[in-house]
Order: C-alpha cells, then sequence, then structure tokens
C-alpha cells in the first residue's frame, strides 16, 4: 500500500478504496490525519502539513505543560486556584466562573479540556506561568508559559505550529496562532501517554465545585463536547472551533494489545488510533468514518509487517 504521507495527492482515492462512505464526509474538511499511536505512522492523510488556526484544540498542548509542570514540582493537583481578574474577562464563560472564585487545579483542568472554557484556561496558564522563568522583565505570566507551549512543541518535533496564547482564541494581533494535522497528531500522541490526561478527556460529564468569595460553594455538571466518547472504543480528545479553520476534532481509539508468541517469547504490540480533522462541518461524522478507514489501513500495514517506510 503506498505511503499517503509521501504520495498526498491519492490520499482521497485511498480512502475511497478503505472506505467508501468517509470520503463523502472525510472530503470537505481542510486537512486529516489518522496515524498509529505506538509509532506515530501515518496510515491516512490530507494536507498534513498545511497551517491552520486551531481553535481550542490549542488546550492539548496547555493542559501537557500544565501537567509536565505540576509533575517536575510534584504539587498536589488539588490545589486551589483563585480565578484572576484577567481571566474572568473573556467571553467563553460556560460555567460562570467569577474574579476571586477558588476552584482546583484538577476542576479546572476538567472545565478546560471538557467544555473549552477559556476562564478555566487561562487561570491555569497564569498560575504556572507566575512561577515560569522569565526572558526580560516585561514577560508576563502567560507569555512564559506560551513559550513553554512552544518549547514542547519543538521538543516533538511540531515544525508548522505556534502558539501565542493558552486558549486558542486568537486575541493577539501582532501574530497569529496556527498548527497542522500532522502536528497534532504528534502532540496527541504524546498526551495520551499520561494516563492522568486520559482520564480528564475520557469523561462524559463530571461534578465540580467553585468556591465563591462570599457566597456558599457551588456546585456544576461539565458536559464533554466530544459526542463521539464511547462509540466504538473512542475515548478522547478533544474539540475545537475557530472561525476561519471551523469545527475541528481529535480523537483517540484503542483495540487490545496483540499478542504474538515467536519461540518462547511473547511480542506485545499496542493498537491505538489517532485520528485529526481539521475544518470540517461534518467534524464527528468524517472522525468516525476515518476511525473504520484507519483500522482496515492499520491491519494492512501490520500483515505487511508494520513498514516505516516505503510503499
Amino acid at each position: 500500500m503506498p505511503d499517503p504521507r509521501r504520495f498526498p495527492a491519492i490520499a482521497g482515492a485511498l480512502l475511497a478504496i478503505l472506505f467508501p462512505v468517509s470520503r463523502a464526509a472525510a472530503q470537505d474538511a481542510a486537512a486529516i490525519v489518522v496515524a498509529d499511536n505506538a509509532t506515530g505512522h501515518v496510515l491516512i492523510s490530507r494536507n498534513p502539513n498545511k497551517r491552520l488556526e486551531i481553535g481550542s484544540l490549542t488546550n492539548i498542548a496547555t493542559a501537557m505543560v500544565i501537567l509536565d509542570w505540576f509533575e517536575l514540582h510534584k504539587h498536589d493537583i488539588n490545589e486551589p486556584v483563585t480565578i484572576p481578574d484577567e481571566a474572568a474577562t473573556f467571553p467563553d464563560n460556560p460555567i460562570g466562573f467569577l474574579p476571586g472564585d477558588q476552584v482546583t487545579i484538577r476542576d479546572l483542568l476538567y472545565a478546560a479540556l471538557m467544555q473549552s472554557d477559556d476562564v478555566a484556561t487561562d487561570s491555569l496558564a497564569m498560575y504556572v506561568g507566575r512561577e515560569l522563568p522569565t526572558t526580560s522583565r516585561d514577560e508576563t505570566p502567560i507569555q512564559a508559559f506560551v513559550a513553554q507551549m512552544n518549547a514542547l512543541a519543538r521538543k516533538l518535533g511540531m515544525r508548522n505550529t505556534l502558539f501565542v496564547d493558552a486558549t486558542g482564541l486568537g486575541l493577539n494581533e501582532r501574530r497569529t496562532a496556527y498548527s497542522c494535522a500532522a502536528d497534532l497528531a504528534q502532540l496527541t500522541r504524546y498526551a495520551v501517554s499520561r494516563s492522568q490526561f486520559r482520564f480528564y478527556v475520557s469523561q462524559q460529564a463530571r461534578d465540580i465545585t467553585i468556591d465563591h468569595a462570599t457566597a456558599a460553594p457551588t456546585g456544576y455538571v461539565l458536559a464533554n463536547t466530544n459526542d463521539l466518547l464511547g462509540v466504538d472504543s473512542i475515548d478522547g480528545v478533544r474539540t475545537g472551533t475557530n472561525r476561519r479553520t471551523g469545527p475541528c476534532v481529535i480523537i483517540s481509539a484503542g483495540r487490545p494489545p496483540e499478542s504474538v508468541q515467536v519461540g518462547d517469547r511473547y511480542i506485545i504490540t499496542p493498537r491505538r488510533l489517532i485520528v485529526v480533522v481539521l475544518g470540517s462541518e461534518n467534524r464527528f461524522d468524517a472522525a468516525h468514518q476515518l476511525l473504520t478507514a484507519g483500522w482496515q489501513a492499520y491491519d494492512k500495514w501490520a500483515a505487511a509487517g508494520r513498514p516505516l517506510k516505503g510503499g
């Protein structure tokens, strides 16, 4: 089977052969990638390196900087964070956080990853950003935090990615953030390697608690924006929408590991796919159908010995 990374022009034809229905749903997408999580091998792609705005898919990088920082410094994920005045001005505040409210790191991560709450996301970035080293006296906590996001992107080899804020809102008038489907597949592979991240994004609903400065604590039930959770073993990852690119989604799904006996040894191969769909009005249909096509491509690739190069 030709490698679609080397021959992107045939990606549409490959989709039609592997899973005819997926062509209609996926062809309207600005970019797609289906990749093996274990190796990063790309099974299906179209426009994988096209730079696009990605909206709140940015939160995957935000969450990983936060989780990495907390793990490095051995902080308690149940630490309370006070919602700062600056964060509470964000327009996308479905939970209704107010300045002075206190919420745990854990609950803010749920709010950011499950329900795209920008107040939660920016509050987390400010909290961690205040503890990060700065490159100049004028650098703000958010700028220090975003620098770490871009450092993570460089570490992962994301050559077509630039982050300018923690939320993906694109409010920075001087620079425009961008990424591509191939880079986001790499980022997602890194994220799903962490059990904490996988747990956060796999929840369909979650209760969180908000401690108010001048009133009794209140609860809020978060609802995950990923409509595909639980379908065909899909257990993540993230949705996003951007005014220029349109609706986007990244999903992840696993199968039981493959066990093959070779002499006296058993070779265990994990099986998980990452599907990235950018700019599709039918993002959930496209992602679901690409997952099916991806497993078909995976089975053929596995039967050929899982070659990582060539066709």
